[in-house]
């Protein structure tokens, strides 16, 4: 596909306005020494641009744009938006957030506007159209961003005009109380709904359980799904409003947002349809997984439909919010860059450009740090990186990835997973999907993330669906699936799994719900697993319980009556012959079979040892596996590679941390990343890329053998 950008940009947000302006100049000339080419500005100067209510001041960004395009300088514009001035918090108080606790916000912080503030929306949005009026146009214009990780910091807003928006969300969703109550199931500890007024926000002094930062649960489920819901599209109207008034004086730069990965509060798949482009910010947790690294990458190319993205933030040294912080190794950002783009990015950006003397950032890294100079270790870094990128990147723009393995990702189900009130408390929804995602990951085998609401026609591109931990079942999924396996397709689901429905009700008739007949077994129960213990899964091993064999004679009849009844016993993942031990987590589910086969049992000592923990059912020209338990990695491994081999995948065997992720270009050249994403030395087999050029070793011939230095990278075009 045509690039979004005319270069590859290299770059990040830069803050003039923190520094005296003879310094300004000297920055960017450093920055030209690192190979930057880009500078994202304007992310918090709402006071500064709008000092107070009738009065707008633009001569210092003025001054900071003609510098950078008398530097030639690509920019993203921010529309500065994302931090309220303490004037407007003054003088409308009714601006700023109120929490989980009913406790309005007085000035400070950021990302802290009410979403249904009508002043709000006004004021924003008159900003953006007037620095859209005012810079439209201006050369090297690249993107414009609005606001700045919406939802980040701030929680959800508690407040009355929250409320009020809420209940006539409700009245246009619902259109009256009954249906609303019936959704709700709301006759539960009396709460029916007798009047519009009665709705209550899921506060914390209501029925809200949990916090202002992770209002995790409620009393009544329903509730809590659709605050969230009403939530997230009152501040997706937030972006849209300013994007609109942006549109109005500039019809073609693109416009879009940092988003944050598997941040909660917000469903980017609705954000992503909104977009031009997606960009996010990758900010690696302390002992992250590489492979959740690239699951993050992959989700918000998903988020983005599949096109190329940006990487708008992620840090050239140290993060600063953790309650320690280590320094990036020598080596790392560049691996963690290239990751980026072997995953779809097609920028890569920093937070930040120049370290802040003052602030709460003051000690995250940057290019620029305190010392001022070109001498230290992260800006000399910085500088090969910029030009690996500026020789090799370019020609990569606009290729994308292919995958023949998708896996689904819910926000909703994150939603109604994590605000179960049992069966545990352990489960984090997007570390669920991680397991099965790296399952794939460690084989080198590409993934593409999809919303579960993902279409038949749609699903059919793949070999391989996964969908861990779908615990919400909206219409219309359970039939696209089961079209998909019908026709020859391989889905992987399991506990926790076909629970609910939209409205987070229970489904009846028996868990896996809709997935019941598909899967061939039903769970009848679903034993918790203390946090720090395990349950033992033997793969292989025989079936001792019949009862679990056989099933309750009614339920079997019923569930029977709408499988496909075409079971086998030599298909994809059936191991009888390997007697692999594994082990389960957090949750076991007691299961019986209907028309399945079993491919792992229970070990240890539980009343259900020797009853099934993981099964395949064919259906159709496909099969259905049901995963009982959250497996370890050995256990993931016996059951992902048969699917594979069935599949007729092409795993590649590499050390852990070391990933083999490729791009495909549409005039058919092939792009592929060889990244050492550890700190120590890697030895790694790669026969196809034997003679092939490495394209950031000037051109080096790739032996089919090669030692990897700690964190080096490997670009080969074919």
């Amino acid at each position: 596909m045509k690039p979004l950008f005319d270069t590859f940009l290299f770059g990040g947000d830069w803050n003039p306005e923190q520094w005296p302006e003879e310094t300004w100049e000297r920055d960017i000339e450093m920055l030209e020494d690192a190979h930057i080419n880009e500078a994202t500005i304007n992310v918090f100067s709402w006071t500064l641009l709008q000092p107070g209510e009738d009065t707008y001041d633009f001569t210092m960004l003025d001054r900071i744009v003609a510098l950078l395009v008398k530097h030639r300088f690509n920019i993203v514009f921010a529309t500065g938006t994302a931090a309220l001035p303490a004037w407007m918090v003054r003088e409308h108080p009714e601006i700023i957030r109120t929490t989980f606790e009913g406790k309005r916000h007085v000035f400070g912080g950021r990302h802290n506007f009410c979403p249904n503030s009508a002043y709000f929306r006004t004021v924003s949005g008159k900003l953006a159209g007037a620095l859209a009026e005012r810079y439209a146009g201006t050369p090297g214009l690249a993107a414009w961003h609005i606001g700045n990780e919406y939802g980040g910091g701030g929680g959800l807003c508690y407040c009355e005009a929250c409320a009020a928006a809420f209940r006539d969300w409700l009245k246009a969703k619902y259109g009256s109380v009954e249906a609303l109550n019936k959704a709700w199931c709301a006759n539960f500890w009396s709460h029916t709904i007798v009047d519009w007024a009665d709705v209550v926000p899921p506060v914390g002094y209501g029925d809200g359980i949990g916090s202002d930062w992770d209002p995790r649960k409620c009393v009544v489920s329903g509730l809590l799904i659709d605050y969230r819901r009403f939530q997230n599209e009152s501040q997706l109207a937030c972006f849209t409003n300013e994007r609109d008034a942006v549109r109005r004086f500039d019809a073609a730069t693109p416009i879009t947002t940092n988003l944050m990965g598997t941040f909660k509060d917000l469903d980017y798949f609705t954000w992503g349809r909104e977009m031009d482009v997606v960009s996010w910010d990758n900010y690696p947790g302390m002992g992250m997984p590489a492979s959740r690294v690239a699951m993050n990458h992959d989700l918000m190319r998903a988020v983005g439909g599949g096109k190329p993205f940006m990487l708008m933030e992620q840090t050239p040294n140290q993060q600063n919010w953790f309650p320690y912080c280590k320094v990036k190794r020598p080596g790392e950002v560049a691996a963690l860059s290239w990751q980026a783009v072997a995953h779809g990015a097609d920028t890569v950006q920093f937070f930040q450009m120049r370290q802040s003397i003052g602030g709460c950032e003051r000690f995250h890294g940057a290019v620029i740090a305190h010392d001022g100079t070109e001498d230290s270790r992260v800006f000399r870094e910085t500088a090969a990186l910029g030009e690996a990128l500026g020789k090799v990147a370019p020609r990569i723009m606009g290729s994308k990835v292919r995958a023949r393995v998708a896996v689904m990702f819910d926000w909703e189900s994150y939603w109604s997973l994590e605000g179960c009130v049992g069966p545990t408390a352990g489960f984090a929804y997007p570390e669920e999907v991680h397991r099965f995602y790296r399952a794939f990951n460690r084989r080198n085998i590409a993934v593409d993330i999809i919303p579960s609401t993902t279409s038949a026609a749609e699903l059919e591109r793949y070999s391989v669906v996964a969908a861990p931990a779908l615990i919400m079942v909206k219409p219309g999924v359970a039939e696209a699936v089961e079209t998909y396996v019908r026709g020859g397709g391989r889905f992987i689901t399991g506990y926790m799994s076909g629970i609910h429905d939209e409205h987070d009700l229970v489904i009846p008739g028996g868990y896996p719900g809709p997935f019941r007949a598909l899967a061939g077994v039903w769970a009848e129960e679903i034993d918790a697993i203390a946090p720090g213990e395990t349950i033992p899964v033997r793969f292989g091993g025989a079936v001792d319980d019949k009862s679990a064999v056989a099933g309750d004679s009614g339920a079997v009849s019923e569930a029977s009556s709408h499988c496909c009844g075409k079971c086998a016993t030599g298909n994809a993942a059936d191991t009888a012959d390997t007697k692999s031990d594994a082990s389960g987590e957090i949750v076991a589910s007691i299961m019986h079979l209907e028309g399945a086969r079993v491919l792992a049992t229970y070990g240890g000592d539980e009343f259900y040892a020797g009853t099934p923990a993981v099964t395949a059912n064919v259906c159709g020209e496909g099969e259905t596996y049901y995963v009982g338990t959250p497996l370890d990695e050995a256990g993931m491994d016996v059951l992902i590679q048969p699917i594979v081999d069935a599949a007729g995948l092409e795993p590649t065997t590499t050390p852990d941390g070391v990933e083999i992720a490729e791009r495909y270009a549409d005039d058919g050249r092939t792009f592929t990343f060889v990244i050492n994403l550890t700190d120590r030395e890697q030895h790694v087999t790669l026969p196809a890329l034997a003679g092939a050029a490495d394209l950031l070793a000037n051109g080096r011939t790739i032996a089919a053998g090669n030692t990897l230095a700690p964190y080096q990278v490997i670009v080969a075009e074919r």
